[in-house]
């Protein structure tokens, strides 16, 4: 393949691959699509109906903790068409519609957060649960995912196969819940909740706008007004100011989000590798991050450690999982400092008492059962002399009087131990040797053992 050809095939190549990509077959006329999202701005009769319902159903499901509820929510929400009006708006620099977009918009959500405000206000629970909670703290993923919903939506608008895509939109960029927190916030005087869960509404609204906006663009739709492009230039500009202006917190709250989770990820690795001591558990771990001020409490249930020395062992490790300047805190049994709540440890107090108590009884199982053993083979000793007295009377008249015992003997020179089986044995006359040799047989196979010493002596 000379080089012509090797050229021609990978233009071929670029050719089928760009095929994939090629939306011309797919779009709508500009017109179409226009008059969709342009029935989708107004917020009138209907539509401001569906929004307060919707609202209210969002709160509901907030209330409650039901994710199943929230997602209803979002996908009868009619919120999405004003903020889909402001990007085809800046795109197609119809400035009549932008203003008619950010009037509706506004107008939607101040209803909807007073619909949120009167529910949370009249709600007999008014506690704030994870799916509340978790639209209080807006990050960079927010930005992706107000951008990426935005470019499937108007994708999805324009072309003729709309599929599943636009009720997946509504999930994914999920405009109601933020809303309804910041009538939470509003209701019970908790700013934290109010200025996060906007910000999070803001950070949605401006990057589905912004993806529009370029989706018109490549789109290649129309301008509509071609009288003033330098007015049309200046409000692209101030949108896209807008859209970095808002990365900025953004990036900011994502960057504490992961220096969070990696305190806690060290937290819990120094925990788990230093905290392992005989008798003593952690119950529970607990780390607090704001700011520079870093702290790790670490609740102790068993054995009473001494606190001045784990302290200052503990506290030198602490650089080594770049824990630097965290204060440590150790609680141990019954101490006045142990302030954890003792509704949320119960369950797991509990668990780690039983564990301990069945460790504790295991052991002394094994220690009783050992000296279960050692009392045998002590009263079996003792008693052996008198069992086998018959049988020796008649096999080794010449015994008299015979005791079994154990003894532990110690090399002088080299330290070691070993097990000695000692026989102790009063004759009435000497044995001669063929007898001895057959008492010493008698007695392993008697005691059961692999060797005898036998001992003579004249005081038993």
């Amino acid at each position: 393949m000379n080089l012509t050809e090797f050229k021609e095939f990978l233009n071929g190549r670029k050719r089928r691959i760009a095929e994939y990509f090629d939306l011309s077959g797919d779009l709508l006329p500009q017109d179409e699509t226009e008059n969709a999202i342009r029935e989708g701005v107004s917020f009138r009769g209907t539509n401001i109906i569906i929004l307060i319902i919707a609202i209210f159903i969002a709160s509901l499901g907030l209330n409650t903790n039901s994710t199943a509820v929230i997602i209803g929510a979002m996908l009868i929400s009619p919120l999405m068409g004003p903020i889909i009006g402001i990007g085809l708006a800046v795109g197609i620099q119809d400035f009549e519609l932008m203003k008619r977009s950010f009037r509706n918009l506004l107008m939607a959500a101040l209803f909807s957060i007073a619909t949120s405000c009167i529910y949370f206000l009249i709600s007999p629970v008014n506690e704030g649960h994870s799916e509340l909670l978790a639209r209080t703290t807006p990050t960079i993923y927010d930005v992706f995912i107000g951008f990426f919903g935005g470019a499937a939506g108007i994708i999805a608008i324009g072309s003729r196969m709309k599929g599943n895509v636009l009720p997946g939109v509504a999930i994914a960029t999920a405009l109601m819940p933020p809303l309804c927190t910041v009538g939470y916030g509003l209701a019970t005087w908790q700013m934290h909740f109010f200025f996060g869960a906007f910000f999070l509404f803001f950070i949605n609204s401006v990057f589905i706008a912004c993806a529009t906006t370029i989706g018109v663009k490549l789109m290649r739709y129309r301008p509509k007004d071609f009288s003033n492009p330098r007015r049309a230039h200046r409000v692209r500009n101030i949108v896209y100011t807008i859209a970095i202006l808002t990365m900025i917190p953004a990036c900011w709250l994502t960057y504490r989000m992961y220096q969070r989770s990696a305190f806690n990820l060290n937290c819990n690795r120094f925990v788990e590798q230093q905290f392992n001591f005989p008798g003593t558990q952690v119950l529970r771990t607990q780390s607090e991050m704001n700011g520079n001020n870093r702290t790790l409490t670490v609740n102790l249930v068993g054995r009473i450690l001494p606190q001045d020395s784990l302290m200052l062992a503990l506290t030198d490790k602490l650089p080594d999982y770049h824990l630097e300047g965290t204060r440590l805190r150790i609680v141990q049994g019954d101490s006045p400092e142990n302030a954890f709540d003792a509704t949320e440890a119960t369950s797991t107090m509990l668990k780690d008492m039983y564990q301990i108590t069945q460790a504790t009884i295991n052991t002394q199982r094994e220690t009783i059962d050992s000296l279960k053993n050692i009392t045998s083979a002590i009263a079996h000793n003792d008693t052996i002399g008198a069992a086998i007295a018959p049988e020796l009377n008649v096999l080794f008249p010449e015994v008299t009087d015979i005791a079994v015992t154990r003894a532990i003997a110690s090399n002088v020179n080299s330290g070691k131990l070993d097990t000695l089986n000692i026989a102790l044995v009063k004759y009435n006359r000497l044995m001669g040797p063929s007898q001895s040799t057959k008492f010493r047989k008698y007695l392993k196979a008697r005691l059961s053992l692999e060797n005898v010493t036998i001992v003579p002596t004249d005081k038993l």
